[in-house]
């Protein structure tokens, strides 16, 4: 589009902003001009859908503000007419709209990823009704309850209708003539005590009727109504002495207890209550928004949806177009709507309730409790099919944490070992990408260091490693961090900055009492970097450390090993080990060996061999005779 073509469609697009009417209503953004003489253009060609309180400021505001949002900035350029219907009220605004986006999808509408459909219960209208579920709502054979999104849930109510009130499962056309006419025979249910036999007069149609009855009040949530009725029965049974009939009501009741156990999270006084939450993913590209609708202190609703923001809407945003089409997809009618924070919007019959303590604050707590974990599940699902995500993610988060210049890629960690000062040595290990890259591990012999100094050793080793580095022009680490605290990062420091001029972030993992890892230091002076220590973080950093520990102190073995089993004799050169052993052997020990004469040893290795270790042990003897 030239420069001339934008500015006749921003010019085209004003005129009709000026004469929006200051009503509530809906607006259509289009990526074509329409015809001329047609009211609108084809509406296939809707790429948004909005609301507004007032027309002419909301859709005004997209030509007239500066944008800062790209997403938004991208939907204006692609806008080339727009259309609009005024209504009475915000609510029926808002109930447009969310048909609207339904119907045609815009391109840069809020999207609902997930499209699939839940089972209901249904009650059918039969003479002798049946319950079941069905993904298949038509109002004219029955009454359905639901959806439900949890399937277990489902599962777990039918069970417990099932076993208390034995509603049949048979699809037979009974009716009273036909029962009283004896066309029907016992089936395998009966006889296995799964259903009372109503197609054999065995059960009365009044009482097949009252398990119904209280069926229907289970699936609306209200237990405690069928509680009640049946501790009554149980107790006008017992007076009649129809013991029987008494325990059939008390077998019932604790079946019924026990279900209500498991559902109940609040009080039952709480009796018809939506709860919303929304959960922002680490980019914002996705919400997550969890649905809790709580019946009589049960949570009969549970279920969190992935929305994909395509206009980078805030939370508040989202909430707007999810709480109606929610409510609407699960058929909600509770007149107080939870939410975690104040919205601009109302819906008809509801109000917006923010709880600060008590079981409605606790019902916020774990819906958003869910949402969290729906997030965390789909993380995981991602880094399953993605490993490298997982590393980029905690890169991420270090990088956020110790406000880094750059993702730390490539992390270095120094850690020294020796004995009294003796053996000693130190190891660097590399870390790339949050993985061990083995092959550029590093081994280190104190060479300028005499004694048990680790701070003299760590420079030492820190100063090897860099100069060499900066003299072969190998690329540096993005970050080292030393095994321990302040002390460790200030002698390394001192090397890194003030004696090669290198610029490296330098963090510390600083240890407590129990010389467990519990803290992690960053900065000059070095402060606490607020990290849970049970954090996937924490854990790949103490991998780190406990990694450049093994290293450090395996080498150190190794080179103990080795010197235990060293002998003056390898120190003299020109004696191999054949020799070595072949003395030994004959003499038993070093002591023996320098104590023999050169006539002694020459018969046991040579002449020559001998001249060699008789000079350099009694090198010192012909030093004082000269």
């Amino acid at each position: 589009m030239t420069k001339e073509e934008n500015e006749e469609r921003l010019a085209y697009l004003k005129n009709i902003v000026l004469n929006l009417p200051h009503k509530p209503g809906t607006y259509q953004y289009y990526d074509k001009r329409r015809e001329s003489g047609a009211e609108a253009p084809d509406q296939s060609h809707i790429i948004y859908v909005g609301k507004a309180k007032d027309l002419k400021n909301r859709v005004s505001s997209y030509f007239h503000k500066e944008v800062d949002r790209y997403k938004t900035k991208v939907l204006v350029s692609k806008i080339q007419d727009i259309s609009y219907s005024v209504v009475n009220s915000e609510e029926d605004a808002l109930l447009i709209e969310n048909q609207l986006i339904k119907q045609y999808k815009p391109k840069y509408n809020v999207l609902l990823k997930d499209g699939k459909t839940y089972p209901s219960i249904c009650v059918t209208k039969e003479h002798y009704p049946r319950i079941f579920k069905t993904r298949n709502i038509n109002k004219k054979f029955g009454s359905f309850y639901g959806p439900y999104s949890h399937i277990s849930s489902m599962y777990a109510i039918l069970e417990i209708i099932r076993k208390v009130y034995k509603p049949r499962t048979c699809r037979l056309p009974l009716t009273r003539e036909r029962i009283e006419n004896g066309e029907f025979k016992p089936c395998l249910e009966y006889h296995i005590h799964n259903c009372g036999g109503p197609c054999i007069n065995k059960q009365t149609y009044e009482e097949y009727q009252e398990n119904i009855r209280q069926a229907r009040e289970i699936l609306k949530g209200n237990t405690r109504d069928v509680e009640e009725y049946l501790k009554g029965k149980m107790e006008e049974y017992a007076e009649k002495l129809e013991f029987e009939k008494a325990e059939e009501c008390k077998q019932r009741l604790i079946a019924l207890d026990n279900f209500a156990a498991k559902s109940e999270i609040v009080s039952h006084t709480i009796t018809d209550v939506d709860v919303f939450t929304i959960v922002d993913d680490d980019q914002k590209k996705n919400a997550y928004i969890n649905y809790i609708h709580v019946k009589n202190g049960a949570i009969n609703q549970s279920f969190t949806y992935e929305y994909k923001r395509k206009l980078d809407e805030s939370d508040e945003e989202l909430l707007n177009d999810a709480i109606p089409e929610i409510r609407e997809r699960f058929g909600s009618t509770a007149k107080e709507i939870i939410v975690p924070y104040p919205l601009d919007f109302k819906i008809k019959d509801a109000e917006f309730f923010i709880p600060q303590r008590g079981d409605k604050h606790h019902l916020l707590e774990l819906s958003e409790m869910n949402a969290k974990q729906y997030k965390f599940d789909r993380l995981k699902q991602a880094e399953k099919l993605n490993p490298e995500q997982k590393q980029t993610r905690l890169m991420k988060e270090l990088q956020d944490k110790l406000k880094l210049p750059k993702l730390p890629y490539q992390i270095e960690c120094f850690d020294n070992s020796n004995i009294s000062g003796t053996d000693a040595v130190a190891g660097c290990i590399v870390y790339k990408g949050m993985k061990p890259s083995k092959k550029d591990y590093r081994k280190y012999n104190i060479k300028t260091v005499a004694g048990p100094d680790d701070y003299a050793s760590m420079q030492e080793v820190v100063r090897r490693r860099y100069s060499r580095m900066i003299k072969e022009k190998e690329p540096l680490p993005d970050l080292i961090i030393t095994d321990g605290g302040k002390g460790q990062m200030d002698v390394v420091r001192e090397v890194v900055e003030d004696e090669l001029h290198l610029k490296i972030p330098i963090a510390g993992l600083a240890k407590d009492d129990r010389h467990r890892t519990n803290e992690l230091l960053y900065g000059f002076p070095p402060v606490v970097i607020g990290l849970k220590t049970d954090s996937e973080l924490f854990h790949v950093l103490t991998q780190i450390q406990d990694e450049v520990h093994r290293y450090a102190i395996t080498f150190h073995r190794d080179k103990r090993s080795k010197h235990q089993l060293h002998s003056e004799l390898d120190d003299i050169k020109g004696i191999g080990p054949k020799t070595r052993d072949v003395l030994l052997k004959k003499l038993r020990s070093v002591k023996n060996i320098k104590e023999a004469d050169i006539k002694a040893l020459t018969e046991i290795i040579g002449q020559s061999k001998a001249e060699i270790i008789w000079n350099h042990f009694h090198e010192n003897d012909n030093t004082k005779e000269q």
